[in-house]
């Protein structure tokens, strides 16, 4: 039985998911505005595909295809189809390259930008939805289409300021190929031992050579008694893996050429070094020096899904994290070579490469280093003393955004002056413009600088507070001037 009383919803945020206000969403365009002008300066262009994809095109992007509302945000449409919000851009990028292939130039080369969901488990720091940013060239089997991909990303982080604070690493799937050969880790029959191999190699900045090694073998027990299977290999066999780990050296000529030692008569091996070769010089060529991109063994993110060229960005200056410790800020980017792309939908091979950006990651590192290179300001605000003259502040504010600049009049209760103030304050207003009955008979206006104001009142005296050098009074006329010279335009 009801007791009358109404059930109200509950005004909180989804599990998982969170909101993004003013700056924050600000900051987030201008950044993507600059990797776009790189993307587009390299000729790649925008593409904008619908947020839901049917399962059936996510197909294997899914993590239990099985189960398809599993992993992904799904549910059945009116024909009982399933549909489900997209869980990369990837995905729908294959569809698109399939449906539209007669209309499409070849090679296509497309960037995206936007919401992706997953319908995983959220944590600190990982939303169920969340911003990527892709680049990809499809239909290229050449290798200076990745080549050309390592530069754009190097490109994209110089734009923004990071110079000096990255590098962009890259590796090959063959080589990895031709070392499991040489090690004995080949056929369908090993392929759990080869995915321990991988997830190990991975780990060898947080486990060190020791925690590898034990991987490889027997297993590893952690600090808290967990025991993890190992691969079983034996010590020469993990020898030979643990060399690929270490391989790289001072220039990639030479680690191509322990590289090549590795991989000994694997052919699959020495074109996947050839692949690295060729894609140094190609780099060279462009002035991409080791202070930028280099070749490095020990990048094996994501490998089971690359067939090629795999490569990862890192940001390298040192940040304190959640237990006040340093490290340093770690990947921001990565890709590679995935030439199974779009044969699910066409039963055809074509080649493609590219690189997803993690648009959170990367703007949380420019915000750390102090790089975010957008205008928060708010407002300038033209207060309201008299609500009879209305129109008086609204021919204000028209004037001032005619000028290019951003204004609005108070539009709350303007009984109380003081709340019209905390208002601008909240709303980050660099100036507000004041004009009474006094100040309207004489044609006059009143700005207030607040950002200059709100310096001197951190460390004035009363004399000097009282003394308002943050305020002017200006001839009506020349509002937009006073106040374009206020904001230093």
């Amino acid at each position: 039985m009801s007791d009358g009383k109404i059930r109200r919803p509950r005004a909180e945020t989804p599990k998982g998911f969170r909101d993004y206000f003013g700056p924050e969403v600000t900051e987030r365009k201008a950044m993507l505005d600059r990797i776009a002008e790189v993307y587009h300066r390299y000729g790649f262009d925008p593409l904008e595909t619908s947020a839901v994809e049917t399962v059936e095109a996510l197909g294997k992007f899914l993590p239990d295809v099985d189960r398809p509302n599993e992993g992904v945000f799904a549910w059945q449409d009116e024909d009982q189809d399933w549909m489900a919000l997209r869980y990369d851009l990837t995905a729908p990028l294959a569809r698109v390259a399939a449906q539209y292939r007669n209309d499409l130039p070849s090679p296509y080369r497309r960037y995206a930008m936007g919401p992706v969901w997953r319908n995983e488990k959220p944590g600190p720091g990982r939303f169920r939805q969340f911003y990527q940013c892709d680049a990809d060239t499809v239909g290229s089997a050449s290798v200076a289409a990745d080549a050309e991909i390592c530069a754009m990303l190097s490109d994209v982080f110089e734009t923004l300021g990071l110079g000096g604070d990255y590098v962009v690493k890259i590796n090959n799937r063959k080589v990895l190929n031709g070392v499991m050969e040489v090690a004995g880790l080949a056929g369908d029959d090993k392929a759990e031992e080869r995915g321990i191999v991988l997830r190990a190699i991975d780990k060898i900045d947080r486990l060190g050579e020791t925690g590898v090694r034990a991987l490889l073998g027997a297993g590893r027990k952690d600090e808290s008694g967990d025991f993890t299977k190992g691969a079983g290999l034996t010590d020469e066999q993990a020898e030979v893996v643990m060399g690929f780990t270490s391989a790289r050296r001072d220039t990639g000529a030479e680690t191509c050429a322990r590289l090549r030692e590795l991989v000994g008569s694997s052919a699959v091996g020495a074109e996947g070094v050839a692949e690295l070769e060729t894609m140094a010089r190609l780099l060279e060529a462009q002035g991409y020096g080791s202070d930028r991109i280099i070749l490095d063994p020990g990048v094996v993110r994501g490998l089971g899904y690359y067939t090629g060229p795999v490569f990862e960005a890192e940001l390298t200056f040192e940040i304190l994290d959640e237990k006040g410790r340093k490290r340093q800020f770690g990947s921001v980017a990565g890709g590679g070579r995935y030439d199974g792309l779009v044969k699910r939908f066409t039963g055809q091979d074509v080649p493609a490469t590219g690189v997803s950006i993690g648009v959170d990651r990367l703007l949380a590192a420019l915000r750390a280093k102090g790089r975010v290179d957008a205008d928060t300001t708010g407002p300038v605000v033209v207060t309201v003393m008299d609500r009879d003259r209305m129109a008086d502040y609204m021919a204000m504010v028209g004037e001032l955004r005619q000028a290019g600049i951003r204004a609005e009049a108070y539009l709350g209760n303007p009984k109380n002056f003081g709340n019209q103030l905390k208002y601008a304050d909240k709303r980050n207003s660099p100036v507000a413009v004041i004009q009474g009955g006094n100040e309207a008979e004489a044609g006059k206006v009143i700005l207030k600088d607040l950002i200059l104001g709100a310096k001197i009142a951190e460390n004035a005296t009363l004399e000097e507070w009282k003394d308002r050098p943050a305020q002017i009074e200006v001839p009506r006329a020349d509002l937009v001037a006073a106040v374009r010279k206020m904001l230093g335009q």
